[in-house]
């Protein structure tokens, strides 16, 4: 993840430096998900995912599972309809804006990402004018994304808002401290909003450690976490069931059916945790 100043789909000058020499995260989660908007660059660090487990892309699509979810619950029950996507990734169908407009046709979408090649792709794809719009900026300067003109003119910061943060929490260092880039957003952010996060935990489990060194070895970020260090990262939030769980056992709207056993679980399955919050009113 490499920072880089706002800029919206408006801008006109904007000439960035797309970094096409090396392999970025949202181009190969594109290109592990089967997507085209990738390069041969991003293609190989792919292949060392899948080399290192070969499930990868069943985790992948299993994590895209989750944020569709966790957007039909905050729009379906919550009554939430608007969201800030940040790390949103390329396109691929189903995105936010498509499971959130399926059930409330007046949702708003803002999205983030800090590569710049999802900024000409969101153009077309995910910038549909009333109901979503598509910027970048990083989630380690999250009050540029905050005070960004195309955030602050399009989202509603005195009405809930649900903050995804889908797949990214993973490339922020400890140095970077993602507990209080979290707390940052979600300050800004009136009571009743909610967050919804999909991590890497530590749990001692053989794919959690493959796909963590699979990621540093191809991006130089991705770290997995002890889970009571991810459930401090919702300090002064209430945390909603089901809590803190495996993606396969992540179901919001009805946390009290039953579960799988974790340990009949597929090994693929125990790679990613989901959890989702709401600021106390």
């Amino acid at each position: 993840m490499t920072p880089t100043d706002g800029t919206s789909t408006q801008g006109q000058n904007y000439l960035p430096d797309l970094g096409l020499s090396r392999p970025s995260t949202a181009r190969v989660y594109n290109a592990i998900l089967g997507g085209k908007d990738n390069f041969e660059v991003d293609r190989q660090a792919a292949d060392v995912f899948l080399a290192n487990i070969p499930q990868a892309r069943e985790i992948a699509w299993e994590n895209r599972d989750a944020l569709i979810r966790g957007v039909e619950y905050m729009t379906r029950v919550v009554g939430i309809d608007q969201f800030l996507d940040i790390g949103c990734g390329l396109p691929i169908s189903p995105n936010t804006h498509e499971a959130a407009l399926s059930i409330n046709p007046a949702a708003r979408v803002a999205y983030v990402d800090n590569d710049p090649i999802v900024l000409a792709h969101g153009r077309a794809y995910l910038a549909t004018g009333s109901s979503s719009t598509v910027i970048t900026a990083d989630l380690r300067e999250p009050q540029t994304i905050l005070r960004h003109p195309g955030i602050t003119s399009f989202l509603d910061f005195d009405r809930p808002i649900g903050l995804i943060l889908v797949g990214i929490i993973m490339h922020i260092s400890d140095a970077d401290r993602p507990g209080r880039l979290m707390g940052e957003l979600m300050d800004a952010m009136c009571p009743g909003s909610h967050v919804f996060t999909t991590q890497w935990p530590d749990t001692g489990d053989p794919a959690q450690e493959a796909l963590s060194r699979a990621c540093l070895e191809t991006l130089g970020t991705g770290w997995k976490r002890p889970l009571e260090q991810i459930r401090g990262l919702f300090d002064g939030l209430e945390l909603l069931p089901p809590g803190l769980e495996y993606i396969a056992r992540w179901y919001p709207e009805n946390p009290g059916a039953p579960l799988a056993a974790v340990e009949d679980l597929q090994p693929h399955q125990r790679a990613m945790m989901a959890a989702m919050a709401r600021k106390p009113v």
